[in-house]
């Protein structure tokens, strides 16, 4: 009787098992998607991050969903990555979406405003401070999901072929600046031009650009832009904290399975750590040996700094009443980077002036 009773048990058993197999192929199904990139592969720190999300979403569902990425210029411009996925040529990008201010300005809100948040502050604001809702309908407009995905720091100002000490040396000069930051440096007298991190150098060997800006120095050396320009800068006041973004085609993003979202979404997420964990680990030997290789380190004078910041707040009241999606976004923005800065001032900013200024010297 026992005996019956078992192999009973053990047959509905292997019908049970005959049938788990399916379904979780099912659930599991083979997706293959591509991401455009807006960097050069070179760059294996801004597109690296690309390449992190697609290897853990990869590892995480044991090589069922694969996203392979390209390059700027691969498969489409380094600037035209949003309409490439909001029209489905490719499912995703990794992109900065302050690139695409001439669709809309409310944009430089996904990557960074002049003056604006560091690292700390963009993420606080985007997880926890209605960032992200408030940001939704913009990228909802134009059909993509965006997603937290890198950030690299504040950056450095910029390389410039000589030195620029005030406002009249800035007045005409050819200045290759990212996003949002060249309206505001324009206030300053400066002509701005945007060109794809790729065709920087070739700019400035040609000389169609005089100076240009592009991350830091890590990034930077790579590029080569210490063979043409003597001068290197600080800060990047125009990008204290620029986020990257993987933007979604949003009836893609639809189509997945819930699990395949969350392992995409986690995956981005990760990218976002790793990046800047990266950056801050090779950025200060690199800027070693520019110093070595004959770079000059300058910081903007008080009169530029002052200058261009108050063209940035000129900047954004002109905005008001251009973008609906700026006007909505702008206020509250404004009175969150107002409160961390406060905060971050209060406890943050005192403990690094101290470590900075210390004559008290560790020994091993």
């Amino acid at each position: 009787m026992k005996r019956r009773s078992f192999l009973k048990k053990a047959a509905v058993g292997a019908a049970a098992g005959s049938v788990a197999a399916p379904a979780i192929a099912k659930s599991n199904p083979k997706i293959h998607w591509r991401m455009a990139a807006s960097w050069p592969k070179s760059l294996d720190t801004i597109f690296g991050g690309a390449d992190q999300i697609a290897k853990t979403v990869s590892d995480m569902t044991d090589g069922n969903f694969t996203i392979r990425t390209f390059a700027g210029g691969e498969l489409v411009p380094g600037l035209q990555v949003l309409d490439a996925t909001q029209n489905g040529t490719v499912e995703l990008g990794h992109t900065a979406p302050y690139y695409y201010t001439g669709k809309d300005l409310g944009f430089a809100f996904g990557t960074c405003v002049p003056f604006g948040m560091n690292f700390r502050q963009s993420n606080a604001w985007w997880l926890f401070g209605g960032g992200k809702e408030i940001m939704e309908p913009l990228f909802t407009e134009y059909g993509v999901k965006a997603i937290l995905s890198g950030n690299t720091g504040t950056q450095m100002g910029g390389w410039f072929r000589r030195e620029v000490n005030t406002l009249e040396d800035l007045k005409g000069l050819r200045f290759r600046i990212g996003g949002f930051g060249g309206q505001v440096f324009a206030k300053t007298g400066v002509v701005p031009t945007m060109v794809a991190g790729a065709d920087i150098y070739p700019s400035l060997e040609k000389g169609t650009i005089d100076g240009c800006e592009w991350i830091g120095p890590y990034d930077d050396a790579k590029l080569g832009f210490q063979k043409v320009c003597k001068y290197y800068y600080a800060p990047g006041w125009w990008e204290a904290g620029p986020k990257l973004m993987t933007l979604v085609n949003l009836q893609k993003w639809h189509d997945l399975p819930k699990h395949y979202q969350a392992i995409l979404e986690n995956a981005c997420h990760a990218a976002n750590d790793w990046m800047m964990a990266k950056y801050d680990h090779v950025n200060p030997t690199a800027l070693r040996k520019l110093i070595a290789g004959g770079t000059q380190l300058r910081y903007f004078s008080r009169e530029i700094m002052e200058a261009a910041e108050k063209g940035a707040y000129e900047v954004y009241h002109e905005n008001m009443t251009k973008s609906k999606h700026w006007a909505r976004i702008y206020p509250q923005w404004l009175a969150y980077r107002n409160q961390e800065i406060e905060w971050h001032r209060f406890n943050d900013a005192t403990f690094a002036n101290y470590l900075w200024f210390s004559k008290i010297k560790a020994k091993v």
